[in-house]
Formats: C-alpha cells, structure tokens, sequence
C-alpha cells in the first residue's frame, strides 16, 4: 500500500509525542532515585538534583538497619498480595460472569447491589466493627486480605470483557453437557487472559500499596506490612527531628527527605518488575467495552 507524506508526519508528530511523555513521566522517578542517594544536608541545602553532589547511602542504611523486620515485611506483602489478588480475582471474575448472563433473572438488581454501596459508602466505622467484632480477625494477615477482595468496577470491568465473548462458546459447551463451572474456569477464563491481567494489575497494587487497614486492624509488629513498617520508620525519623529543633539541637544529618525518596524506591521496585509481563494485555485489556461490533 501507498504511504503519503502526511502518514510519515502523523506517524512522525506522535513519535514525538510519545517520546516527550515518557520522558515527562520518567523525570520525576529518576529526581526519587537520585534524591535517595544524597546526603540529607546537600538536599535541604540545594534540593533534589538531576545527580548527587554528595553521594551518600545513608536512608538505605536507615531502611535496612534492621534488615530481618524489612524482609518480613516483604514476605507479608508479598503474602497478601498474592492470596488477595488471587482469591479477589476468582470472586471477581464468578461475580462478572453472572451478571454478563443473559438467561439470569435478576442480574440487574444484582448489578444495582454491587454499584449502589460505590456511590454511597457506610464509612469507616461499619467495615471496623465487621472485621474486629463480626470476624473476630484483628491481628490476622486475613484482615488485610478480607477488605480489598471485591470492588464494584472491576466487577463490572469484567463483567464487559466477558460480555464481548461470543454467546455461541456458551451454547455449544452446554449441547456438550458442560455445566456452569466448567463453562466458567475452562471457557471464559482462559478467554479473559487481557481482562485478568488488567484487573490483576489494579488489585495486585491496591493490596501492595495499601498501609492504612495495618494501622486499624494490626498490633503485632510481627505482622506489619513493608508499606506500614516504613512508615512507622519515617514518622519516628520525623519525631526526633521536630523533638531536636524544638529542643535547639541541629540534626541536620538524620535523613528524612532522603528516607522518604528510599521508602519510594523500596517500595515500588517489585512494581516496577511485574509490570513489563503485564504489559501486553495491558493496553487492550483497558479498552474493554470502548468499541462494540
């Protein structure tokens, strides 16, 4: 086929374009590297900087000081992440299979019930007195798995996914004798590769990134995740330095705007590393629904 001089510009302008945004984005993750390997002093002297004038490793040295509590941190996130995304996405996909059914009666009273609690939020107190009086599981790994298992726009995320699949799989898988379960874990998931993996990566990152259920439901430092282990790191960094210069003491060399760019670097590096097998069903996986046939 024919290219035209106005293909190459188009083609050309988002090049452009393309190249200007990653490195807009990629600017302010390179100045949290950069900012947690220099000196605290030169940072509150001069500010972050595209390269350290004063090298120093001192917020990782803060950060893994302890190195035992750090690792076990990890070990629970990792923990939670994986048995939360795992059992979030089974509800979330069975959920979105009902719902894409056309033969089921009351699906949309159903849809109602899951969209409904997502404008109108019971608020804190309700989910509190579920999980620590209702369940018994304050100072349980399942009292951060339990809150984050279900949310009203992935299921309906999923629920369009599936919907875009051809109502003939379903129809010959029943003339076979499939029942539903079969038609649901052998048919329609491994046909929602794009929509799991999407959705995956949403709720992997709302379990990894999430401290405040920590805060409310965990006394056990034995079980705090990475996130709320480093934040508690950084308030008592922050204590001492507002106790020093209340008290008149310069302490200018205990890092906590480098600590701060370390815990960033700390924590979003698995991140970072799942992304790219992702990132294929990624794109179209986020489209889902954007365009009917």
């Amino acid at each position: 086929m024919k290219t035209y001089k106005s293909e190459y510009g188009v083609k050309i302008f988002a090049y452009v374009i393309s190249i200007l945004t990653a490195i807009i984005c990629f600017i302010p993750f390179w100045l949290i590297v950069i900012g947690s390997f220099t000196a605290e002093s030169e940072v509150i002297r001069n500010g972050f900087a595209f390269w350290p004038k004063e090298f120093s490793m001192e917020s990782y040295r803060m950060v893994f000081k302890v190195p035992e509590k750090i690792f076990r941190s990890y070990g629970i996130t990792i923990l939670i992440t994986t048995a939360g995304t795992g059992l979030s996405l089974f509800l979330t996909t069975m959920a979105a299979f009902v719902l894409m059914r056309k033969d089921f009666k009351y699906r949309n009273q159903i849809a109602m019930f899951f969209y409904f609690p997502s404008i109108f939020s019971g608020g804190l107190l309700p989910g509190y007195l579920l999980i620590v009086n209702g369940l018994q599981l304050k100072d349980t790994l399942w009292a951060l798995i339990l809150p984050g298992l279900l949310g009203a726009w992935n299921i309906f995320m999923m629920r369009n996914f599936m919907t875009d699949i051809p109502d003939s799989i379903m129809e010959s898988a029943k003339l076979d004798g499939a029942n539903d379960f079969v038609i649901f874990t052998r048919l329609y998931l491994p046909l929602s590769k794009a929509g799991l993996a999407t959705i995956g990566l949403f709720i992997a990152l709302g379990y990894w990134n999430n401290w405040a259920n920590a805060k409310l439901y965990i006394n056990s430092s034995k079980l705090y995740p990475l996130q709320y282990l480093l934040y508690q790191m950084f308030s008592n960094i922050q204590v001492l330095k507002d106790a020093a210069m209340q008290s008149g003491v310069a302490m200018v060399d205990l890092p906590a705007e480098t600590f701060r760019m370390a815990m960033a670097v700390v924590t979003t590096g698995p991140i970072l590393l799942l992304y790219p097998f992702v990132q294929r069903y990624f794109v179209k996986g986020i489209t889902v629904g954007a365009v009917k046939g």
